[in-house]
C-alpha cells in the first residue's frame, strides 16, 4: 500500500470517530509525511527514516509537542497495522524513537479535601454558579460540557451531552437526586424554555468565577481541579475503577482516569487498611 493511499484510509476513518479539533491536529503531520513518502510503500519506510522525520517537523518545538506528533504518527501506523496489515511492524515501536520522543514525567495534582469543595459549594449563593459548581464536582462533567447543556438535554437524573470530547454523537451524564432537584427548579424559576441554554455563559467567565469564589477560601482552583475531585472522590469511596472511567469521567481508556486521580497519602493508605482488616 502506497503512503497517500493509508493516509487517505486514515483521515477517513477520523472523520467518521473523531471531533474536528482533533482532526486539524493531524493534518500537518500527515500532510508533511505525505509529501515526503506518499509515493513509497509505507511498509519501505523504516525506523531510522521516521526518527529523522519527526526530528526534522518537531525540529525547535516544545517536548509536549514532539512527544505529541510521535504518538499520533504511531497510531496511524498502529490503525494500518490493525486494519490491513498484521504482519507489518510499525516503526514508531523502535527503541530509539521511544526514548526521543518521550513524555515528560507525569505531574501529581494535589486534589482538594472534601471538606473544601463542600464549603465553596454550600457558599455559593448564586444558584447558576452553584449548579456549574456542583456538575463538575457531583457528575465530573467538564467546564465546556456543562455550558452547552441546553433544557432538553436535561431528563429528571440524566444530561444528554452533545458532541462530546470523545467523537461520539451524544454522552450521557449521571446526576445525584439534590443536584437534579435543584436544576428544575432553577429551569422553573429562570422560565426557560427547550432551547434554552442553562448557562449563557462563556468559558472565561464560567472559569474566572471558579477562581474567585476559590479565592476567597483561599483555595487555588481550577475547573478541571472539580473534575478531579469528582473522580478521586468516588474512587477512594469504594465506586469501581471501571465505574469511575466509564460512567463519571466518560473516559475510553482506563489509564487516563488512573492519571486523574490524586496521589493516596500514606494516611489514607493506613485508613483503607484498617477499613479492610480492621484495626
Amino acid at each position: 500500500m502506497k503512503t497517500k493511499e493509508a493516509i487517505d484510509l486514515f483521515q477517513f476513518y477520523q472523520k467518521s470517530t473523531l471531533r474536528q479539533r482533533t482532526l486539524q491536529s493531524y493534518t500537518p503531520l500527515l500532510g508533511n509525511f505525505g509529501s515526503r513518502y506518499g509515493e513509497r510503500s509505507l511498509k519501505s519506510i523504516g525506523s531510522e527514516e521516521v526518527f529523522h522525520f519527526l526530528e526534522t517537523v518537531t525540529e525547535g518545538r516544545a517536548r509536549s509537542t514532539r512527544r505529541l506528533r510521535y504518538v499520533q504518527l504511531k497510531a496511524f501506523y498502529n490503525f494500518i497495522i490493525n486494519r490491513c496489515d498484521s504482519e507489518m511492524r510499525n516503526p514508531c515501536s523502535a527503541p530509539l524513537l521511544a526514548k526521543a520522543f518521550k513524555g515528560t514525567r507525569p505531574f501529581s495534582r494535589k486534589i482538594p479535601e472534601k471538606e473544601m469543595i463542600d464549603e465553596l459549594i454550600y457558599n455559593t449563593q448564586n444558584l447558576r454558579d452553584r449548579l456549574i459548581l456542583e456538575l463538575k464536582a457531583r457528575c465530573g462533567l467538564r467546564i465546556g460540557e456543562s455550558l452547552n447543556i441546553r433544557v432538553s438535554d436535561v431528563t429528571e437524573r440524566k444530561i444528554l451531552l452533545r458532541e462530546p470530547k470523545s467523537g461520539k454523537e451524544a454522552e450521557v451524564a449521571y446526576m445525584p437526586e439534590p443536584v437534579a432537584k435543584r436544576i428544575a427548579d432553577y429551569i422553573r424559576e429562570a422560565n426557560l424554555s427547550a432551547e434554552d441554554r442553562l448557562f449563557p455563559i462563556c468559558y472565561s467567565t464560567a472559569r474566572a468565577m471558579i477562581r474567585t469564589l476559590g479565592a476567597r477560601l483561599k483555595m487555588k482552583i481550577t475547573p478541571h481541579d472539580l473534575r478531579r475531585y469528582s473522580a478521586t472522590y468516588a474512587s477512594r469511596n469504594g465506586v469501581p475503577l471501571e465505574i469511575v472511567s466509564k460512567v463519571i469521567l466518560r473516559h475510553q481508556d482506563l489509564k487516563t482516569t488512573q492519571s486523574y486521580l490524586g496521589k493516596v497519602s500514606e494516611a489514607e493508605a493506613i485508613r483503607w487498611m484498617d477499613i479492610l482488616h480492621g484495626r
